[in-house]
């Protein structure tokens, strides 16, 4: 076997593999003679197949199979005697120039780059802090109360209405019948019966809501209004409407108390309104605390990525936005969108694919370098954590420690904590106080 290695570029290098035929045919006999033994076809009985006919049906994917086997044995062996660290798969094409009695092969591939990470200790990296106060703990009983609202016809006797005419107002529930033409002609989605919303969420534009506030129960009301020139209906977007209105059945909300009862509904059996407090704390806490973290990491892989010079494997990126267009489908899929016939092209998923490669290579190099690999007892640490927010944390242990691939996810991301903490004890650190909300509000990657 004879190799030869060509740099075709910063990363792409070409190998030139050969081997005399003989070697090709010595196997495909060995094999064939191999598979002779067991082979099966009308009027013979297994094993007394003739030669020849085992050749005939056998011969073509024995054949394929040696050449794969050769070429690929051949690929690795080169690879190693030429110290070459191979990313992703050889291209592998047959030569067209080979000399009588040799099988020669061109393999087209890059390696990995070399990681050169840059001074650390100069590296300025804004990391934010929040706390949780009575204030975000009174918002959430707040939001908590509401996801348990319930309605009642506004208008009767009692809370919220004299038994008199009532008018909507915003916190109330309405239904309604409405109808929308534009130059007098009814348009697709501008028609509906029985159509509830609550105003003051913004579930309408807001020339709705506007209109439908003051209305009576069977009172209607016509008014113009104006798309906006990004509305997600393209045939309407900019365009003016005439809409009417009538309103159907008026409700208003009726929050539950903050009471006992009210605890009981979280989970707190004995209705102590102290400990459902406490207990909101400890989890919005825990919320907050995760969420700084994963905007800590964020900033933490910005600065490695713009202190760190290197070219990054074309294959490797193409295999990424693979994976990352395969996910996306199934996670359609699993929404009930009918992805059959839908594309996913490659390149909608370049960039995210080549951050998250060349952030591999770095983390890589940085954990091989400093020894930031995870240790069994951060593991464990990390899935008791997880496990707090359970009633049988047992359970949650069972079902990490059960499945080497669920236990490689959360090795992941200790080992991506331990490279983040070991940055920002390193580089030069400012720490900012964020303001709950938006800390709840933003969309930090994990």
């Amino acid at each position: 076997m004879a190799t030869a290695v060509e740099t075709l570029g910063k990363l792409e290098r070409r190998l030139t593999i050969s081997f005399p035929l003989t070697d090709v045919r010595t196997e495909v006999e060995k094999r064939l003679k191999q598979q002779a033994k067991s082979a099966k076809a009308p009027g013979f009985r297994p094993g007394k197949v003739p030669m020849k006919m085992v050749a005939q049906q056998y011969g073509y994917q024995i054949e394929s199979d040696v050449l794969n086997d050769k070429v690929g044995r051949a690929f690795n062996e080169a690879a190693n005697e030429n110290q070459l660290r191979v990313a992703g798969f050889p291209k592998i094409e047959p030569k067209e120039d080979s000399a009588e009695g040799v099988l020669s092969f061109d393999a087209t591939f890059e390696v990995y780059p070399e990681v050169v990470i840059g001074d650390l200790s100069g590296v300025e990296i804004d990391t934010v802090k929040a706390d949780v106060s009575d204030a975000e703990i009174e918002k959430t009983i707040e939001i908590l109360r509401k996801q348990r609202v319930h309605y009642h016809t506004k208008g009767e006797a009692g809370e919220h209405g004299d038994g008199g005419e009532a008018i909507a107002a915003n916190g109330d529930r309405v239904t309604v019948d409405f109808v929308g033409v534009i130059d007098g002609v009814e348009f697709p989605g501008g028609k509906a019966e029985d159509y509830a919303f609550v105003l003051g969420e913004g579930r309408m534009l807001p020339e709705f809501e506007a209109a439908t506030v003051g209305l009576k129960v069977g009172e209607a009301k016509t008014f113009p209004l104006a798309f906006p020139e990004d509305y997600h209906g393209a045939d309407v977007a900019g365009k003016t409407a005439d809409f009417t209105i009538t309103l159907k059945k008026l409700e208003w909300a009726h929050l539950p108390a903050v009471d006992a009862e009210f605890a009981k509904s979280l989970g707190m059996e004995d209705g102590d309104l102290e400990k459902m407090r406490a207990d909101i704390k400890v989890n919005l806490e825990r919320e907050v605390a995760g969420r700084v973290k994963a905007r800590n990491k964020e900033a933490v892989m910005d600065a490695l990525v713009k202190v760190t010079d290197m070219e990054v494997p074309k294959v490797m990126i193409a295999q990424d936005a693979d994976r990352l267009a395969e996910m996306t489908r199934q996670d359609m899929a699993q929404r009930g969108m009918d992805v059959k016939d839908m594309p996913f092209p490659q390149e909608l998923f370049a960039t995210k694919a080549e951050r998250r490669v060349r952030l591999g290579l770095i983390l890589s190099q940085l954990v091989g370098d400093n020894k930031l690999q995870a240790t069994p007892e951060q593991v464990k640490a990390q899935i008791e954590d997880f496990a707090q927010s359970y009633e049988d944390p047992r359970e949650v242990l069972k079902y990490y420690y059960s499945d080497r691939r669920r236990l490689s996810e959360v090795e992941a991301l200790v080992l991506e904590e331990n490279v983040v903490n070991y940055v920002l004890g390193i580089a030069k650190v400012t720490a900012k106080a964020v303001a709950f909300d938006e800390l709840m509000g933003s969309n930090a990657q994990a």
